[in-house]
């Protein structure tokens, strides 16, 4: 059995201008049947098994015992410095002048 546009963007939630986009640009398996395009089920079924195998295992990152306060209390001071980011007072006009 054959799914269309309208049937496969429902299934995985997106919209069917974005299936024309991938079929357009070669990114999804389809069949084009007198300018209809069409796509199997096994095939699309195989599509998106193939990103569960390339998908890159996350980071894990090691809290030590600090609170999320402390992180990102860290990540600033790594980060900002007096050269870098820290702006001073606003510069502008003064009433009156």
């Amino acid at each position: 059995m054959l799914l269309t546009i309208k049937d496969l963007a429902e299934q995985l939630r997106i919209k069917p201008s974005t299936l024309y986009a991938w079929a357009s640009q070669g990114k999804i398996p389809c069949v084009r049947i007198h300018g209809l395009i069409r796509f199997r089920s096994e095939e699309i079924e195989g599509w998106l098994s193939g990103f569960a195998k390339n998908r890159p295992a996350l980071p894990h990152y090691k809290n030590h015992g600090r609170d999320i306060d402390e992180i990102i209390a860290a990540a600033k001071r790594a980060i900002y410095n007096p050269r870098h980011g820290e702006t001073g007072p606003a510069l502008s006009p003064r009433k009156g002048a």
